[in-house]
């Protein structure tokens, strides 16, 4: 297993960029493989075990929100502490991780138990399917404290230039959860059925077993971060500094978790089927997705680590070549849904109207594609030179300001349709806003060249 750190002060940054990038994309290949063959047993269990694994959707995103949103705090921190040579205050950083993971994950448990009721009819439960939803969520919430690990300590693999050890987490993880999901949910072999339950319960196992995993690589002496238990200890100083650009990203999380509240809302008013709908658009849109992910996991910690380098030619090439390489994807994968829409919908169900519903709605939703590839990048940038709050502000103006007006505005336009078309329109708009903001910022680094020169 090679565990050698990539130099991201030199060398040529496409295939710098490519070496951070690849074991970002298979890993969130990986992971989003698992959410479709999870959906997939579970859509043949039930159309309403779906429908209540895609209320739990936006419990997800709030958990991911918070999760990945601390992790990127601690991964931009670090890479910036690497990059200006104050590596014990990096180190530091990944002790505590541990300790947000347990104070984290002991306050949703705590929260998820005391009203689980109250949360998923919030989060649109219909009576019909609230039993449901109620027993996936309550098997789930033991993993929550290792689910926030394996986010957090993936950040911190990149930052120290080791991305590949966020695919053997994940690995791991899909693995084990691939490999329970049907025996735990149908009862296969010596195991009982558990249906829904059977599905959660495999989650927990897989996530207890990528977390053992990301704590052995922390302790490994090859690690740039010598984990040592006294940094467990909590250092308020450098939580502050994780949370100045982590906090942001935990906020723009949530208010997309608004917006999954308010689709599954506004979709139950049409049917379960409409709700189920959305969960496979969801998980496709997550596959497709999966390149423009990993390629902005492998800019943010380039644009840290440059920044703290004070390098800003280098960290101004990086964010073009990806802006290009992002953008050229996108259309491609974009051409692709549209053209196989029906046949992608048929992989999910036997259900003539679930595979109508289905392929409209990736064919008018994925228009997304178009103009989220460059404004994740320019997000990305954002984060890694510790502007979370710049990101948020960007987030957050589309979430509040278009996507929740066309929510309540389209379908009584255009039907149901209407809920497939705000999200493409929502981000068309705020791509200008990025755009402009992403352009604020070049003029800067001009300036800062200049002064260089």
């Amino acid at each position: 297993m090679n565990n050698k750190s990539l130099n991201m002060a030199e060398g040529p940054i496409l295939p710098l960029l490519l070496q951070m990038s690849w074991p970002s994309i298979a890993t969130v290949l990986v992971v989003n493989v698992y959410y479709l063959i999870d959906a997939f047993w579970l859509a043949r269990l039930s159309s309403n075990a779906l429908a209540a694994l895609t209320i739990s959707l936006p419990i997800q995103v709030i958990l991911g929100g918070v999760g990945v949103g601390t992790g990127l705090g601690a991964g931009s921190y670090a890479a910036r502490m690497f990059g200006a040579e104050e590596n014990r205050k990096a180190r530091q950083t990944a002790g505590q991780v541990f300790f947000l993971s347990a104070v984290l994950g002991a306050l949703f448990i705590s929260l998820g138990m005391a009203g689980p009721d109250l949360i998923l009819t919030y989060f649109g439960a219909t009576t019909e399917i609230l039993p449901l939803s109620r027993r996936y969520l309550l098997t789930l919430l033991p993993g929550v404290p290792f689910l926030f690990l394996i986010m957090m300590a993936s950040n911190l693999f990149r930052a120290e230039g080791r991305p590949h050890l966020v695919m053997y987490c994940a690995l791991m993880t899909s693995a084990v959860s691939g490999i329970l999901d049907p025996m735990l949910i149908f009862g296969w072999g010596p195991f009982p059925r558990l249906g829904i339950e059977g599905a959660a319960m495999a989650a927990v196992i897989s996530q207890i077993s990528g977390a053992a995993l990301a704590f052995y690589f922390l302790r490994q002496k090859s690690s740039k971060y010598q984990l040592k238990w006294h940094y467990l200890r909590p250092d308020y100083r450098i939580i502050l500094s994780i949370y100045s650009t982590g906090f942001p990203s935990m906020i723009i999380n949530l208010v997309l978790s608004l917006g999954m509240l308010l689709h599954n809302h506004v979709l139950g008013g049409y049917s379960n089927l409409a709700v189920a709908t959305l969960g496979i658009v969801s998980r496709m849109s997550g596959l497709v997705m999966i390149p423009l992910y990993g390629i902005g996991h492998g800019l943010m910690p380039m644009v840290a680590f440059s920044e703290g380098a004070n390098l800003p030619v280098r960290l101004m090439e990086a964010v073009a070549i990806a802006v290009k390489i992002s953008f050229a994807i996108a259309m491609v994968c974009f051409l692709i849904v549209e053209a196989f829409a029906p046949a992608i919908a048929t992989l999910f169900s036997d259900d003539m109207e679930l595979r109508r519903l289905t392929a409209t709605a990736l064919r008018i939703n994925f228009l997304i594609l178009i103009t989220a590839a460059p404004s994740l990048m320019w997000i990305n940038m954002f984060i890694g030179l510790g502007q979370g709050k710049a990101a948020m502000v960007l987030l957050v103006g589309r979430e509040i300001l278009f996507l929740i007006p066309f929510l309540w505005l389209l379908p009584s336009w255009f039907g149901i349709n209407g809920v497939w078309m705000a999200q493409p329109l929502a981000n068309a708009i705020a791509f200008l806003f990025i755009l402009y903001w992403a352009k604020r910022q070049y003029r800067m680094f001009d300036s800062l060249i200049h002064e260089k020169t």
